[in-house]
């Protein structure tokens, strides 16, 4: 019993921190891409509403990519200390990985994030957009290599067995480009780039039932639904292709997430319900006969395992993924609706003249997240009782250690959490209160380094 309450104290202790941590990733990727455009638009057209945005937003993203990289390094630490034995196992392949990660991607984002953050006023302009740009690359191969190795957890290849029950790479090329790599990845960038346009858009949207003459906020709100406009439709195409590398590779996964119950043709489609595991049925479900198999992409009559095909003490938590799934369709369902009622807007008199879609974006801003924590609820239980699928069980995964051990660290980490992550939510949201100002540090003659040109348009007349 010992071992048991230390295996879900673990799980529970990996569930909390990275439930914390994905919020932030999710939010940077976008968000540096955003900066990189306002910067890059900033430039090409001398409108001062561009650098207002930048000045603005990229405060946002310090607070932001510094609670990221905080919540990260717990990761690492959990590695060692709760799930040793997955890490003396997986090392040789998932290692090497991380280690990448860290050469392309941490580094890059090192180099070029203090002239990203501090050298406005201190480098030329081209210097300046170039860093803003290798920030926002930064990012985005940081997510290649940890969906990467995500990936090849939840399908892996290329690899072989040591005599000592350690694994080996043995085709470098498989291991990271691992079958459910490629559509992952697009999944999950864009996703973030849905999360940041959600959270840009209902920022603004909120200052703007306030001032709906604010320029700066006019212009973030308009480019944020251009981009849920159009990467909402396309995540819906990504995330079914997504579905089907599930059905090929993970098939009791997708059994879980549908609640096909019984191995058969002809699977209807689950809508709402409430999966009941011991009965081994959904309660009060709505589901639409004969159309299970075509949205799988499969014919009528194909047979799709259910989960009698496995034994019950390997089923993951069938209500919790099933409801993680549908949480995400649903939201992303209402950011495609949210993206064409915006469109509209814009085409008739404007979004910020409609009260009720300001406030439906100011309710939709963290919706974002909360999806992004659906998809990995999805993916990260749905992969149970797996740490490596079909590979190494996650009972089997557990360092050595006493439930007393793990509580404490878990408790010292909520602790920690509640006081640092509080701090920097409430700070952020303070500066989205208060939204963008105009000439907000706008650079100046006098604050030009000796030598070094000023990162301002020539005319442009200081504040």
């Amino acid at each position: 019993m010992e071992n048991l309450d230390a295996l879900v104290l673990a799980r529970l202790q990996f569930a909390f921190t990275i439930a914390f941590h994905i919020i932030f990733p999710s939010f940077t990727i976008g968000l540096a891409s955003f900066l990189a455009v306002c910067e890059g638009l900033w430039l090409t057209t001398r409108r001062e509403v561009f650098r207002n945005l930048y000045l603005f937003w990229v405060k946002v993203f310090a607070i932001s990519f510094g609670m990221g990289v905080v919540s990260g390094v717990v990761m690492s630490y959990q590695l060692g200390t709760n799930w040793s034995v997955f890490s003396q196992v997986s090392a040789p392949v998932i290692g090497p990985l991380f280690a990448f990660e860290v050469l392309t991607a941490f580094f890059l984002e090192a180099s070029f994030l203090g002239i990203m953050l501090f050298g406005w006023k201190k480098v030329g302009p081209g210097l300046h957009f170039t860093s803003t740009v290798l920030v926002a690359i930064g990012t985005l191969i940081s997510a290649f290599w940890i969906i990467s190795a995500n990936s090849w957890m939840q399908a892996p290849a290329g690899y072989a067995v040591l005599p000592d029950g350690t694994l080996t790479a043995t085709d470098w090329w498989a291991v990271v480009f691992n079958p459910t790599f490629p559509v992952r990845l697009a999944h999950m960038a864009l996703a973030a780039f849905l999360t940041t346009a959600l959270a840009v858009g209902g920022a603004s949207a909120w200052v703007l039932l306030r001032d709906r003459d604010q320029p700066e906020s006019r212009m973030a709100l308009r480019m944020a639904i251009g981009m849920f406009a159009i990467v909402a439709p396309l995540q819906l195409v990504v995330g079914h292709a997504s579905g089907e590398i599930v059905r090929d590779h993970q098939p009791l996964k997708l059994a879980a997430i549908e609640a096909y119950w019984e191995t058969r043709a002809d699977q209807p489609q689950s809508l709402v319900g409430i999966p009941d595991r011991d009965a081994a049925k959904t309660h009060g479900e709505i589901a639409i006969p004969g159309i299970g198999n075509p949205i799988q992409g499969v014919s009528r009559d194909t047979v799709l395992k259910g989960l009698d095909a496995w034994p019950r003490e390997d089923w993951p938590v069938v209500w919790l993924v099933y409801w993680a799934f549908r949480v995400m369709v649903g939201l992303g369902l209402a950011m495609i609706g949210l993206g064409l009622w915006g469109a509209w807007c814009c085409w008739r008199k404007g979004p910020e003249a409609n009260r009720l879609f300001l406030m439906s974006s100011v309710f939709m801003a963290p919706m974002g997240f909360v999806a992004v924590i659906a998809g990995w609820i999805v993916a990260e239980v749905g992969r149970q009782p797996w740490v490596i699928y079909g590979v190494l069980r996650t009972k089997d995964a557990v360092s050595p250690v006493g439930a007393g051990q793990v509580s404490a660290s878990l408790l010292a980490f909520m602790v920690i959490y509640a006081i640092v992550f509080s701090a920097g939510a409430l700070y952020i949201l303070r500066l989205l209160n208060r939204g963008p100002a105009p000439h907000e540090e706008a650079p100046t003659q006098e604050d030009r380094a000796p030598g070094t040109p000023l990162a301002a348009a020539p005319d442009e007349e200081a504040p």
